[in-house]
């Protein structure tokens, strides 16, 4: 069983969603697909208006979020601070970070 250091939910971040707007005809000006996400304790923030539907569009939000230098630089100051130091935090935060450990969950 995996132990996490800490947990991000739902309630830490911001949900926006707005009209995409461009091409993509009638549907995309009508619909608010589009979507933005802030992670509210570090600010760093991911969007997506590429797709039509809008959970297409949350997932590439939030791995863009993700993915971002703020959210990384914030992620390696937590899991510092939980595990006590910066000893060798940038082997635990690579092993942390990978694919296999994040659980992403769309509602």
């Amino acid at each position: 069983m995996k132990e996490f250091l800490f947990s991000v939910t739902k309630k830490d971040f911001e949900l926006q969603f707005f009209r995409a707007g461009g091409k993509g005809g009638q549907k995309q000006n009508k619909t608010s697909s589009a979507c933005r996400i802030i992670h509210k304790e570090s600010g760093a923030v991911g969007e997506s208006r590429e797709q039509r539907q809008q959970i297409a569009n949350k997932k590439l939000a939030f791995q863009r979020l993700t993915k971002s230098r703020k959210f990384q630089a914030w992620h390696r100051l937590k899991t510092a601070s939980m595990l006590g130091g910066l000893k060798d935090i940038d082997k635990e935060i690579e092993r942390s970070m990978s694919e296999e450990n994040l659980r992403i969950e769309y509602l």
